[in-house]
């Protein structure tokens, strides 16, 4: 039988970035339940950006209040230093006019918390950003 064309690939590794643990807690399980490996939280601006430093993450997910900082913002950064890095932002609210925002962030979009279970995250984690060569 002949071998079909069928590349393996690794689970996606992801940094959960919320200031609420129980969030945190809450997105871990649906990450894990779903096949990616958690390499690590934080909780405000500062150790999002060091640990995206120290531990080379493929994708994020990202809330847009983040205690003090702003989620667009910080996005922003990581996606600079990491064009890679495929950001997914999250929100408690259904205020979806802030697309400029997005897409001023780098991020690759933003889903409702309470719609997280619902998103293809294999979309939006995984696949490289049109225009970006596939690994």
């Amino acid at each position: 039988m002949p071998a079909h064309n069928m590349s393996i690939r690794a689970p996606a590794r992801v940094l959960i970035v919320d200031d609420a643990p129980s969030v945190r807690l809450a997105v871990r399980a649906l990450l894990e339940w779903r096949g990616y490996v958690i390499v690590g939280e934080a909780g405000c601006a500062s150790s999002a950006i060091e640990a995206v430093e120290c531990l080379a993450p493929d994708a994020a997910v990202l809330d847009v209040r983040l205690g003090d900082d702003d989620g667009f913002d910080v996005a922003r950064i990581l996606t600079r230093a990491r064009p890679e890095l495929a950001v997914l932002l999250v929100s408690d609210d259904g205020d979806r006019s802030c697309d400029g925002l997005i897409e001023d962030s780098g991020a690759r979009g933003l889903a409702l918390k309470s719609e997280l279970a619902k998103v293809d995250l294999e979309e939006v984690l995984v696949s490289p950003v049109a225009g970006q060569p596939d690994a």
